[in-house]
């Protein structure tokens, strides 16, 4: 415990509240990280950044796209609380950012890069909410589109022939192929760097939000990270022969085409494009990987490192191949809603650590929160991970929840899938009427026997009963998670 007798009041809050860096990609799914037991790939430095800290082996979004579950990341709450079920949803004016309740709390709070927390197609600029950002260098990905894109404002002043080339269709130079120097993902680790050496309120402890777009498709990178892979070394997509017959419909439409028809499916690669998109997807970690080493040596520069509490995770994941689908979806398999999760705060949680419960993306904000010395607010509805990071106690909830409404890209007739991950079981709800016209049906897996889920036992007489017991499970759970936020005043 720091003595802070006698001493200036912004000095106390500097050296007893921690600082706060979270780092979070788009679209990496949990096994694109070496520390995940991924021998494939090439991640030193997220992967020093897991031995400094805790791993967290079974992390789940609570959507499989990016705008819902940004928005479970930054109110705490799940997808049918916060109100922003689907991309191009704005989240309602109402709901509070944990960034908003820090910066009340006196921590200088900002953001560079994507946050998605309202539409942003065809050249909008986001409508931005009270958030709490006194930085704010928004940048919804690296292609032309809003004119308040700070990354292109950037690449405009600093290196207009490549941007001018960008912009050229006939042109081999692209926006997710920049050079290294001029691109999005080093935009994003220079903002962020010099964020931490001179743009901070050094008066004052810090949380700040370094948002990647890689390694979202379209699957590009740098030539000098692409070389570092040869698509023929790496492993071949996880499926086996007629796996779709066995699995709800919607897996087939989507295998054929991406995105309710708006992106190249499945069936339309060949086998060697399947490997370089691999390849190009793990290039794409590892210049964000280069990246976030930069980040901590900045750290270190500035003598922080033992100071601040470092998050790196994901919003969600990508099929990359995997059960003969690419890109994401209405799916929930591992690949789709299972994220990589590290937190370290040197001092507090121990190195080398890996935990295997059963932990989600509302719990990002009360560990915030509880880091910060703050009491969790009302509203938010998961639980701090410093105990069970720390190692100084357990870890109750042991089950998951994921929640999709038709929020990719709109299929017609709609498509709501819930997934309840719960032991070694997870049931997926394709839902029927009166929610949408489409067959009510299933996905049941046995995780421990077929980790893959390459096996549906939704409709397996032998399993019948642990179907029965999931499905009203998963009402309870629903039950549980509504937003009773809103306090009681008295009997009536």
């Amino acid at each position: 415990m720091t003595d802070t007798a006698g001493t200036d009041p912004a000095t106390t809050a500097r050296t007893t509240r921690p600082n706060i860096l979270l780092i979070c990609t788009d679209q990496q799914r949990f096994s694109a990280l070496a520390a995940y037991d991924n021998p494939e790939i090439h991640t030193p430095h997220l992967d020093r950044l897991a031995g400094d800290g805790v791993l967290f082996e079974n992390c789940y979004v609570q959507n499989p796209v990016c705008g819902p579950s940004r928005a479970s990341l930054m109110t705490g709450r799940y997808v049918h609380a916060h109100g922003e079920w689907a991309n191009g949803v704005a989240l309602p004016a109402h709901e509070r950012l944990f960034t908003r309740e820090l910066a009340d709390a006196g921590y200088d709070c900002g953001l560079v890069g994507k946050l998605h927390l309202a539409a942003c197609h065809s050249g909008r600029t986001e409508q931005r909410l009270d958030d709490g950002f006194r930085v704010f260098r928004w940048a919804h990905d690296p292609y032309k589109g809003s004119s308040e894109n700070a990354y292109h404002r950037w690449l405009k002043a600093s290196r207009p022939d490549l941007y001018q080339a960008a912009l050229d269709p006939d042109s081999p130079v692209t926006f997710d192929a920049m050079p290294t120097e001029a691109h999005y993902s080093r935009w994003i680790g220079n903002e962020t760097i010099d964020y931490l050496r001179s743009g901070r309120d050094k008066d004052a402890p810090f949380c700040f939000i370094a948002n990647f777009f890689d390694p979202h498709h379209g699957f590009g990178a740098p030539k000098e990270y692409l070389d570092r892979y040869d698509p023929d070394a790496l492993s071949r997509p996880v499926t086996t022969p007629g796996e779709l017959n066995g699995k709800p419909e919607i897996y087939t439409e989507a295998s054929e085409k991406s995105y309710a028809g708006h992106a190249k499916g499945f069936t339309e690669y060949s086998a060697d494009e399947l490997q370089q998109t691999k390849a190009a997807y793990y290039a794409m970690v590892s210049l964000v990987d280069d990246e976030v080493g930069r980040i901590l040596q900045a750290l270190d520069d500035e003598g922080l490192t033992d100071d601040t509490v470092v998050i790196f995770t994901s919003d969600h994941g990508e099929m990359l191949g995997d059960h003969q689908l690419m890109l994401k979806g209405p799916m929930m398999y591992e690949e789709a809603v299972r994220v990589p999760l590290l937190i370290r705060w040197p001092g507090t949680i121990p190195a080398g650590r890996r935990c295997a419960d059963l932990v989600q993306w509302i719990d990002i904000a009360p560990t915030l929160f509880e880091a910060a010395g703050l009491a969790t607010s009302r509203a938010h509805q998961g639980d701090s991970l410093l105990p069970v990071a720390t190692g100084t106690g357990g870890w109750q909830r042991d089950w998951a929840l994921c929640e999709h409404r038709n929020s990719s890209h709109p299929y017609d007739p709609p498509v709501h899938t819930t997934m309840l991950r719960h032991d070694r079981w997870k049931i997926v709800v394709h839902h029927g009427d009166p929610a949408t016209s489409r067959r009510r049906t299933g996905e049941l897996y046995d995780l421990s026997a077929d980790p893959h889920e390459l096996r549906n036992l939704w409709d397996h007489p032998a399993h019948a009963a642990t179907r029965t017991s999931l499905q009203e499970r998963l009402l309870d759970v629903l039950v549980a998670t509504e937003d009773r936020s809103q306090e009681r005043e008295a009997d009536w």
